[in-house]
């Protein structure tokens, strides 16, 4: 969807966000039938590609988590089971909560995993509301995150050190001088 004057219209084309993925941009994750809001970005941790979905930590109250739990079928939710998850609003299907897996499946657990053929999205810096299969979130490995991280911090110890080596010298300079 796109803002026209007072009104938001819906996108049909793709639109790369990759970059946007990329630094994380803040977004709402939307049903894609009636558009009521799911999720936002704070609660998405990133995506299970072989399923399709976005996995969240947390999602709104317009999630519904279906009561009875369902036996997985078919190559990837074989010997799962899960509840359903489904929209408060229109009681469309949006994903699944996996509680019982094989242990390849054990780090998904108890998380929300919104399908994405079934979700949309609205970058909050963008006039755009797309469509989550477009979504990649190529989210960098932890271990490269904490490498910038040192690099980051190593810089400013740096910064720092520099800092106090000029203070200490101003400091002798000025006693020399009294």
């Amino acid at each position: 969807m796109e803002f026209e004057e007072s009104f938001v219209i819906k996108r049909i084309d793709k639109m790369n966000i990759s970059a946007a993925a990329e630094r994380m941009q803040m977004m709402t994750v939307h049903c894609l039938q009636c558009n009521t809001v799911m999720a936002d970005s704070l609660g998405v941790c990133g995506e299970v590609k072989c399923m399709d979905s976005l996995l969240c930590l947390k999602v709104t109250a317009d999630v519904v988590i279906g009561a009875v739990d369902e036996s997985g079928r078919g190559q990837e939710m074989a010997n799962c089971i899960y509840s359903p998850l489904r929209c408060r609003c229109c009681h469309s299907a949006v994903g699944r909560v996996l509680h019982s897996t094989p242990s390849r499946w054990a780090s998904v657990r108890s998380f929300f995993l919104l399908h994405k053929a079934n979700i949309s999205c609205y970058l909050l810096d963008s006039p755009s509301l797309v469509k989550a299969s477009e979504l990649s979130l190529d989210l960098k490995p932890l271990k490269l995150c904490i490498n910038e991280a040192t690099q980051q911090v190593e810089e400013k110890l740096q910064q720092m050190s520099l800092i106090q080596s000029r203070l200490a010298d101003r400091t002798i300079s000025s006693e020399l001088h009294h």
